[in-house]
């Protein structure tokens, strides 16, 4: 995959993932609050992918869709609230601002 290609992100609503077009790279959420609320709790690149953006990738796609289907989230996984988040400031307004041990 070229830096500048955009990797396909597909989303599998039965199994709550965002993933790469080969499965290997992910990123894992519930649905709360009568589905109102996005809680990202995983994203999962394989060693032999990192360094390539995919997290970030991932991340995008969950985020795009929360926005569309107004959603607001919850950025449990620390690589969402530690490093995507900082770097995209952008998307802080669809966070969820309910102190997050109310929703576990």
């Amino acid at each position: 995959m070229m830096a500048s290609e955009a990797p396909k992100i597909v989303w599998s609503e039965r199994v709550g993932r965002f993933e790469t077009e080969d499965k290997e790279a992910y990123l894992e959420y519930e649905l709360r609050d009568g589905g109102r609320v996005m809680d990202i709790l995983h994203t999962y690149v394989p060693r032999t992918k990192r360094g390539l953006g995919l997290a970030s990738h991932l991340c995008i796609a969950a985020f795009s869709h929360a926005q569309s289907h107004s959603l607001s989230v919850i950025p449990s996984c620390s690589y969402v609230s530690d490093t995507f988040l900082p770097r995209n400031p952008s998307w802080n307004s669809i966070v969820h601002k309910q102190d997050l041990k109310s929703h576990i």
